[in-house]
């Protein structure tokens, strides 16, 4: 009987720290909510300061497919039809899966710390920092190595396609220079203190994407197929990985969860929050990709952006804009936690002046535009990245971390977080993180790192590296004088 009473005493403080934990929330959200009520309706508390569900939702979703959407339907051409709506679905309710391990490891290493009074007032915990103060020091080193590359190269292909974008629009500038202008333009993300501070630019990126989206499905289908269309995916193995592995770098969009979660008023319901954000881009993501496959087939294989087969009209040149300023905003997602990582190595994390910390942020731009006029490959790039980064930073770490954190009997006994109710037992959770692992290293890291470098060097050694004009039409010679004309000039 002993031994059960002390589990029972277990439950019952167990119990209570978490209301306690969730009542201390509640009051730090009600803190906020109050403020907003003492100040009246304030235009600053609508579009600046963001900590609720649907704040995080917003960012989520809109992270989740930026610039990639436009991408997709290059990635439809390589795997056909059928491949990639089944991917699109795998690796979006995979992604899921590992988002919610990395939110139950946020939540117990929070719960860990919380109880030896460590205080997170005015520090941002990152996702290396969770592994850290669960796993150790090497863990630490791994999650920051990945994290900081994935994020720093996912800066880069937000800048490309920047330049690649507004070239549909105006083709006056090359797209090389269109990158140093957009460089200038997204160094301005540095004033963005924090993931609170993003919530009106998180409801107008997800509302550009949704445009973005039906403009690509509903201009496809208008248009209708193009004479002669041929649908031949999949064809080469080469190929076929490249386009799975821009779906897994599609929804590996995760990297930012941890930064996500600690800016909300309450991390526990952040859980089922990536699940529902991918449920949404679904409904962009599969009609998008198909309308324009099934419209243009091959033709995509030598056009990565589908801007570039669509008609130009008002409503492209509207998308194009759109999508310019959410790919403004992505940057902000993807750069913001690498200015964390910088501000925290020189010791200016805690500097209450906004300024203070741009300025401090400033030198972390500089190697993203510098990288992204050396590697100017808009879709091979995101393969790549997906293969030798995403694979590694979203998928196998987390599930690896989930599964060492609870490796003991007493680990598991005290979780914070105990297994979701569709899998209720301990050893089901080990079967699918190890079969995340498995799939991930096998099929996303080995096979579509193999295909996605080899995509990727042929793009160098046919544009090179610092290439002006990355994929764009060549100019057509002057017309040749008519012989008559050669004739006559010679009598």
């Amino acid at each position: 009987m002993l031994p059960q009473k002390q589990a029972e005493e277990a439950i019952v403080s167990r119990s209570s720290s978490t209301l306690k934990d969730e009542l201390e929330q509640d009051v730090d959200g009600k803190g906020e909510e109050d403020e907003e009520t003492a100040h009246g309706f304030s235009m600053k508390n609508l579009l600046w300061h963001g900590g609720s569900a649907w704040d995080a939702w917003f960012s989520c979703a809109s992270n989740q497919v930026a610039q990639v959407l436009l991408t997709l339907p290059y990635s439809f051409s390589q795997l056909g039809m059928l491949s990639g709506v089944i991917l699109q679905l795998f690796y979006g309710f995979m992604g899921s899966w590992t988002a919610y391990l990395i939110s139950v490891l946020y939540i117990e290493f929070r719960s860990r710390k919380e109880k030896e009074n460590v205080n997170f007032k005015n520090h941002v915990i990152q996702w290396f920092e969770v592994l850290d103060g669960l796993l150790g020091p090497y863990w630490k080193a791994a999650g920051l190595a990945f994290n900081c590359t994935f994020l720093l190269f996912g800066s880069v292909i937000q800048l490309i396609a920047c330049a690649s974008n507004i070239y549909y629009i105006n083709d006056r500038l090359d797209k090389r220079t269109w990158t140093y202008i957009f460089g200038a333009c997204c160094a301005t993300t540095v004033f963005i203190p924090s993931f609170h501070n993003y919530r009106i630019w998180s409801f107008l990126g997800l509302g550009m994407t949704t445009y973005t989206a039906w403009y690509l499905t509903i201009a496809a289908v208008v248009h209708g197929q193009v004479e002669g269309v041929t649908h031949s995916g999949p064809t080469k193995l080469v190929l076929y990985f490249t386009g799975a592995t821009n779906i897994l770098y599609t929804f590996g969009g995760h990297a930012v969860t941890v930064e996500i979660m600690h800016a909300m008023w309450k991390p526990q319901k952040f859980k089922n929050i990536y699940l529902l954000a991918t449920v949404y881009v679904f409904t962009l993501t599969l009609p998008s990709a198909a309308a324009v496959y099934w419209a243009f087939g091959d033709q995509l294989l030598t056009h990565s952006n589908a801007f570039a087969l669509l008609p130009k009209s008002g409503w492209r040149d509207a998308a194009v804009i759109l999508m310019l300023i959410h790919q403004f905003i992505t940057f902000g997602f993807a750069s913001t936690p690498l200015y964390f990582v910088w501000e925290k190595v020189i010791g200016m994390h805690d500097a209450k002046s906004i300024c203070l910390r741009a300025l401090a942020r400033l030198p972390v731009v500089i190697p993203i535009w510098f990288l992204a006029i050396i590697f100017p490959f808009f879709g091979p790039i995101n393969s790549a990245v997906g293969a030798l980064l995403v694979s590694f930073t979203v998928y196998i770490i987390p599930a690896m971390a989930h599964m060492l954190t609870y490796r003991t009997p007493s680990a598991r006994q005290n979780a914070a977080e105990k297994p979701p109710f569709f899998l209720p037992s301990w050893t089901a959770m080990y079967a699918v993180n190890a079969f995340v692992v498995g799939w991930v290293l096998v099929v996303g890291f080995g096979l579509g790192g193999w295909a996605s470098m080899t995509n990727f060097v042929r793009q160098v050694d046919t544009f090179g590296l610092f290439a002006k004009c990355y994929q764009c039409p060549k100019p057509q010679p002057p017309p040749a004088p008519a012989p008559q004309t050669l004739q006559q000039q010679h009598h």
